[in-house]
């Protein structure tokens, strides 16, 4: 395979028509592994999760680490083309990962197989297993690496960062994600005799205005304020004469670094301080920011104005991705690739101009970070 090198369109038309949907990694993982034939290949699998770590040692400097996912959602019905082969069509090319990130690890995989000249070590971290639970993925890999002294210096992981144009966006950091249930108490009755009984319905509906959709902080130049959004509340028995004993509220809270869980609990406890409530809170995800001026966020925001004239804005919007697994081991971690605008979605698509400027600017951005950590 080493001696088989195709062009950045071939190899992603490959990457597609593998079918990998979560944990399946079709193949890819073999095939990466082979693609980059002169890399040190470790297979790091668990419960049905396969993950892969290439790494290749050049010189004594700094540890770069390219990280990404192979495993994409189900295709669904509808689409105007096979979601598993390359489709050509108005500009655009078509497939399932074309943008949820079998073009990120093109990219990657090309930038790293044509490096010949590096001062210290190059890496690329796979898994299968990001689109679901992330329990057996990016999480396992790191364990290992830190248990045997190989944990990156820097990581970048190439999900689809753009919002309009490709290069106007990179991810420096992300929310945090906090789940809560809230449960009220209250006393079933009837009806009819609404003084005899206490209704959750009636003692939530003076307190929601002061907490649905409510700043719990101000944010920062990076941070959106962490609010509190309610995505579910159910109570009664469906009947119109009996008023209900309890009723359950969720919601979820994407916090910066100025919000944590203990801020929420006392927001909740000052607003239902009067009530009978039960609240169960948990942390999916926690907030984290790579500096501006390291020196990875320098070497790709040079590379994207070397390749495209542009200067990105640093972003931490969106979801969540494994990139929260990186950051807790102090790495610095960014975030760059394609447009997002149709992930997940029914003709999943992106352009060549997009896929191949991102090999370039990953090829420009490993000659930049050698240069930085070598001065």
């Amino acid at each position: 395979m080493k001696n088989i090198k195709l062009e950045t369109i071939e190899l992603l038309e490959h990457l597609i028509s593998c079918k990998s949907e979560t944990p399946d990694d079709g193949g890819l993982l073999d095939f990466a592994a082979k693609y980059l034939s002169d890399f040190e290949a470790v297979r790091i699998d668990k419960e049905g999760v396969k993950n892969l770590f290439l790494s290749k040692r050049f010189g004594d400097g700094a540890h770069l680490c390219f990280a990404g996912h192979v495993d994409v959602v189900p295709s669904g019905d509808g689409w105007s083309s096979d979601p598993y082969t390359l489709t050509h069509r108005d500009g655009y090319i078509y497939g399932r990962g074309t943008q949820d990130m079998k073009s990120g690890v093109c990219a990657q995989l090309q930038a790293l197989r044509e490096c010949e000249e590096f001062d210290g070590t190059l890496s690329l971290l796979l898994t299968s297993d990001e689109e679901g639970e992330a329990k057996y993925g990016t999480v396992i890999v790191l364990e290992y690496l830190k248990k045997h002294s190989l944990l990156p210096d820097a990581v970048v992981v190439a999900e689809p960062t753009c919002e309009s144009e490709f290069g106007d966006a990179i991810k420096i950091g992300r929310r945090g994600s906090i789940n809560g249930i809230l449960t009220l108490q209250g006393t079933q009755g009837h009806a009819a005799y609404p003084d005899k009984s206490t209704n959750p319905i009636h003692q939530i509906s003076h307190i929601l205005p002061h907490i649905a959709g409510v700043d719990l902080d101000n944010g920062d130049q990076f941070f959106s304020p962490s609010k509190l959004v309610v995505c579910d509340i159910r109570s009664g028995l469906e009947v119109s004469n009996v008023t209900p004993d309890t009723l359950k509220m969720m919601f979820n809270i994407r916090n910066s670094t100025k919000t944590d869980a203990t801020d929420v609990k006392q927001f909740i406890a000052k607003w239902f301080k009067d009530t009978n409530y039960k609240l169960t809170l948990s942390q999916s995800a926690m907030p984290f920011i790579t500096k501006a001026d390291s020196a990875i966020v320098r070497s790709l925001d040079s590379a994207i104005d070397s390749i495209l004239h542009k200067t990105p804005a640093h972003s931490t919007a969106g979801g969540t991705s494994d990139a929260r697994f990186i950051a807790q081991y102090g790495i610095d971690v960014v975030e760059f690739g394609v447009i997002n605008d149709t992930i997940h979605a029914i003709d999943e698509r992106t352009t060549v101009n997009e896929v191949q400027n991102l090999h370039l600017i990953f090829a420009k951005m490993i000659k930049n970070y050698s240069k930085e950590m070598s001065c």
